[in-house]
């Protein structure tokens, strides 16, 4: 049956915001997350009294920034949209960071909003002025791949189609809808307003031309030390096993730059973290879905204050891009990094470039046979210097395994063994990704990646998206949390309680905004000032919050603060135990201040 179909067997629409919720289950968005507001209160009754409060379920958030993050979670986690709605000019400006995180990771978020009424005539004193804005989504144009609000009921069904394949079209991206209440409140008359979407397909993946296909068949092909750097590829399957297929073909390493998961952690060729050592005997980059390349092949230059980076490919390397974050520059943020430089630059979605470039590569069967001693010399090269990176690894995690404040890679290696027989998601990397390095993690999209916007907070909400994605669908979902960055959004621990959202939280109280203290300390070295006062304004201390205590306020098993690191095993199972039987739980462990 059609989706269009489906909707028919619906009652008939009696108001506005009724066709919005026809919409959204022609759509068959499964969630809305909210924070309640007086601009949407028709499509809040549509969605709960027409749509019957499923297909999308309403999941009530007490932050439209928490609300947004949940979508961007979510998304991450299933590749497709939910929906969130905020209220009004207020909700939207709360939810700004949000959708800018959504925005610099490249993620679909339908973001849906009410203002006016428009009509003057028609407003409440004071309250219905103070919150509307001519033109509302004008605050977040900059950061969303469309904005729009639609005039009229009947201008509903396009401007949603229209929102829904821009949002969800490679690169992806955030969408803001603005519904006047007026829009929404109209009594309508029996009309019927959804259009047939089979009529509004979305665009096939765009695909290399044929002379950037045949020079990167050549030019891996003659390639003596060929590497690979990724940071969006694993945003869809087909890119996931191509990449790993192309890797092992012609025994190429990859780095990994974890924006999504792109790279099992243990593979040998999996070479993240050793760039200072693999990059500088590269002679050809193939860069996929990379948007910050220089900072993928470079060092950066921090000592006393400084902002410099030193290139760590040779001159002569030749480089070949292929991505399509072009296609979504603005003017306003310029999240779209130093501008490339390349020797080869394609505009391809690699999820159907690289299935093709592995296929061409495998037909090649003569020049094949006549490199594989020098692949496989190559092989055993590269997986020497996986074997050394993993031995002073172990070495390091040997020599810290009783450290107090606890090690990371303590808790790291307790983690992966508590989860080794489960079938579990990572929902909220760290700024580095150092835990890759300790998991076993091999699965498309078991990892979800690190955000890229830069604004705290994410963390809890994208990760509470992840587990409500992955509800009953048998994932153990787990989310490491900085301690810092769960203070903005605390207050997500409701949703997570009320909703019975099964989803591990590790808190890593480092009990400092460490990032910042590093800043510090560089500038007193640089202006000869005491280094020892770097922790003022940064240190999370005096007191140091109790997340154990809070957890359980709001309804939630926890365990913490652990101090002790002999204790993990025991308190990460027992965490695991309540997950597993459907609920949220939380451990706080004390940790050093980064691995």
């Amino acid at each position: 049956m059609s989706k269009t179909a489906r909707v028919a067997e619906k009652p008939r629409p009696e108001w506005g915001s009724d066709v919005i919720v026809d919409m959204l289950k022609a759509f068959e968005i499964e969630y809305v997350s909210l924070n309640p507001g007086s601009s949407y209160r028709g499509l809040h009754d549509s969605l709960i009294n027409y749509g019957g409060n499923l297909m999308p379920e309403v999941i009530l958030c007490p932050h439209e920034e928490i609300a947004v993050g949940v979508a961007h979670g979510y998304a991450r986690a299933r590749g497709k949209p939910m929906a969130a709605a905020v209220h009004n000019v207020v909700g939207l400006q709360h939810a700004s960071m949000a959708i800018y995180n959504a925005w610099c990771d490249r993620l679909p978020v339908i973001v849906l909003g009410g203002t006016g009424p428009i009509d003057t005539a028609h407003r409440r004193p004071r309250i219905d002025w103070v919150h509307t804005a001519v033109v509302q989504g004008n605050l977040v144009r900059d950061f969303v791949k469309w904005d729009d609000q639609p005039a009229s009921v009947e201008a509903i069904p396009e401007s949603f189609i229209r929102a829904y394949r821009l949002a969800t079209t490679d690169p992806m991206g955030p969408v803001y809808v603005c519904y006047d209440a007026d829009v929404q409140e109209k009594k309508l008359n029996g009309e019927t307003y959804l259009p047939s979407l089979d009529r509004y397909p979305a665009p096939l993946p765009v695909q290399a031309p044929e002379e950037g296909l045949e020079k990167t068949v050549r030019w891996l092909l003659e390639a003596k030390r060929p590497v690979i750097i990724t940071d969006w590829v694993g945003r869809n399957e087909a890119g996931f096993r191509s990449l790993r297929d192309l890797a092992e073909l012609l025994a190429i390493p990859v780095f990994d730059q974890n924006g999504r998961f792109n790279f099992p952690c243990q593979h040998p060729l999996n070479l993240t973290g050793m760039e200072r050592t693999a990059l500088p005997q590269a002679d050809l980059v193939l860069a996929l879905d990379v948007p910050d390349l220089e900072g993928s092949v470079s060092r950066r230059v921090q000592e006393k204050g400084q902002r410099g980076t030193v290139n760590l490919l040779p001159s002569q390397a030749k480089i070949i891009n292929v991505a399509l974050d072009d296609l979504l520059v603005r003017a306003w943020s310029h999240e779209f990094n130093k501008l490339r430089q390349a020797d080869l630059s394609m505009l391809a979605d690699t999820s159907v470039f690289l299935p093709e470039l592995v296929r061409r590569l495998r037909e090649e069967q003569k020049t094949l046979a006549k490199i594989n001693v020098e692949v496989g010399k190559r092989r055993a090269e590269w997986l020497k210097i996986h074997d050394g990176r993993n031995k002073a690894r172990d070495e390091q995690t040997k020599a810290n395994w009783d450290n107090k404040p606890i090690a990371l890679s303590r808790l790291f290696t307790e983690l992966n063994t508590v989860l080794k027989n489960e079938d579990w998601v990572y929902t909220n990397s760290t700024r580095y990704g150092a835990e890759n390095l300790y998991l076993d993690a091999g699965k498309f999209n078991q990892i979800l990646g690190k955000y890229k916007g830069g604004g705290l907070g994410y963390g809890l909400p994208a990760s509470l998206g992840a587990a409500l994605a992955l509800k009953n669908r048998g994932k153990i979902c787990v989310d490491f949390q900085p301690d810092g960055d769960l203070l903005f959004t605390l207050s997500g621990l409701w949703t997570a309680s009320h909703y019975s959202i099964p989803l591990l939280i590790v808190v890593f109280s480092n009990r400092s905004y460490y990032n910042d203290e590093e800043h510090q300390e560089r500038m007193a070295q640089l202006r000869g000032r005491p280094v020892e006062n770097k922790i003022y304004g940064i240190r999370i201390e005096e007191p140091a919050v109790d997340f154990a205590t809070t957890a359980r306020s709001f309804g939630i098993w926890s365990t913490g603060p652990i101090t002790v690191p002999g204790e993990l095993p025991k308190v990460l199972s027992e965490a695991l135990r309540v997950v597993k039987d459907g609920k949220p739980a939380l451990v706080d462990v004390v940790c050093e201040m980064r691995p």
